[in-house]
């Protein structure tokens, strides 16, 4: 396709160069993990301050597509790069808002792009590792399983982020990577409920060390893009995410044929149940205090922020948010069911961080919302749901994810309202 031509003398100002610099900040918001509906509406609310009226954007999952109507001509941007760090994705953010209220020219956005591109954090092996350590134990305890449940997370939590970053650099690796990281954990895990003859394994032990790979934010995405009539990037998402979710049940189905691990199908729980969890069992079998919940939810959300290179002080927002979203799922989850509070609770910590947005740019909401999703995305009780096959379940999780798209976008609203 022909590039877009600069403007003739007299016309709208707005040409090549402001046209390229618009497909790259969409390239770049689309690998910081937003929505194409959400990038879409950001590059129009920006297009319609810098470029001429006939501009206009497409845009696909991997695509940014900036075209003249009057002449035909296009410009198509690849997204794909490689996913952003948080801390590069909070950079994306500060950028837009910085283009939308006028403080940085479109023209002088491509710089601020390649140089938010190059920024590395380091050791991204060691990083995600011990962040992959650090959010298995964290889920463990916020899940409440078995003390010894908690411990043997830690050590297949470390084993599991090693193979997802070996896997990341071979060609072709990556897609069989959920499955064998499901394998993986649920045999070394059978082996040691075997070894220590515990019985029936609660099913949130078994997800815990794989809970951060669950396409959780990937299908909610998807089921986001399909309510705003993106059919065709949406239904690929969702598509997309449930194959990783089969991927990831065979896989715990198989290690558990395996090993012989006896699954418990009825301790899959979302996380403002799991505070009713209770066992007779003592010592190593017994679940830890509810207190304890607390400390889950600090070490999960420094090792997110290890492992997805947040920072110091995103780190400190990430564990803000958590504890927040997982205190009004525990208080609504009683009076208004899992399902409606899985979307009140969305709504209200997305408006919040609208808020956040807008007071002040060193927060932007894509950066503060997203860490809620490990803890809203109903993922880890779909995935068991299939490796049980449990209707009921997997029913409930899907009610689940069509509550957090309704609460998001009313939240999205809102917060826009107030802009």
């Amino acid at each position: 396709m022909a590039a877009l031509p600069p403007p003739r003398s007299g016309a709208e100002p707005g040409g090549e160069d402001e046209a390229l610099a618009l497909g790259r900040l969409g390239a770049l918001l689309l690998d910081a993990g937003s929505s194409v509906t959400d990038v879409r509406d950001t590059l129009d609310a920006i297009r319609q301050a810098a470029l001429p009226e006939d501009i206009r954007v497409g845009v696909l999952p991997e695509l940014v597509m900036v075209t003249r109507r009057t002449t035909g001509a296009a410009m198509m941007v690849p997204a794909g790069e490689g996913e952003l760090s948080f801390r590069q994705s909070g950079r994306a953010g500060r950028l837009v808002r910085e283009l939308r209220a006028g403080v940085v020219p479109l023209v002088e956005a491509t710089s601020r792009i390649e140089e938010i591109r190059r920024e590395s954090a380091g050791h991204p092996l060691v990083r995600w590792v011990f962040g992959s350590v650090l959010s298995a134990g964290g889920l463990a305890v916020l899940f409440r399983c078995p003390w010894w449940a908690i411990l043997v997370s830690l050590a297949i939590g470390g084993l599991v982020g090693l193979l997802v970053a070996l896997a990341q650099r071979v060609r072709g690796a990556a897609a069989l990577a959920p499955f064998v990281a499901s394998l993986l954990s649920t045999a070394l895990l059978g082996l040691a409920a075997t070894r220590l003859d515990v019985g029936a394994v609660p099913l949130l032990a078994v997800c815990a060390p794989i809970a951060v790979l669950v396409p959780g934010a990937l299908i909610t995405n998807g089921l986001l893009e399909l309510t705003a009539t993106d059919i065709l990037t949406g239904s690929a998402r969702l598509v997309y995410g449930l194959v990783v979710l089969a991927f990831m049940a065979a896989g715990i189905a198989a290690g558990a044929v395996l090993t012989g691990l006896h699954l418990d199908a009825a301790s899959a729980a979302l996380v403002g149940d799991v505070p009713r969890l209770a066992t007779d069992a003592t010592g190593w079998a017994a679940l830890p205090p509810l207190w304890v919940s607390w400390v889950g939810i600090a070490v999960l959300g420094v090792g997110v922020g290890l492992a997805f290179a947040a920072g110091p002080a995103l780190t400190g927002l990430i564990v803000v948010v958590m504890a927040l979203t997982y205190s009004l799922l525990v208080l609504l989850t009683p009076s208004l069911g899992g399902v409606v509070a899985t979307g009140a609770t969305s709504g209200v910590v997305l408006l919040l961080a609208r808020v956040l947005e807008k007071r002040t740019v060193a927060v932007p909401t894509m950066v503060s919302f997203l860490p809620a999703f490990l803890l809203l995305v109903p993922g880890s009780v779909a995935l068991v749901a299939l490796a049980a096959a449990d209707v009921r379940a997997l029913t409930a999780a899907m009610a689940t994810f069509a509550s957090l798209c309704i609460g998001t976008k009313l939240g999205s609203v809102l917060g826009d309202l107030l802009r």
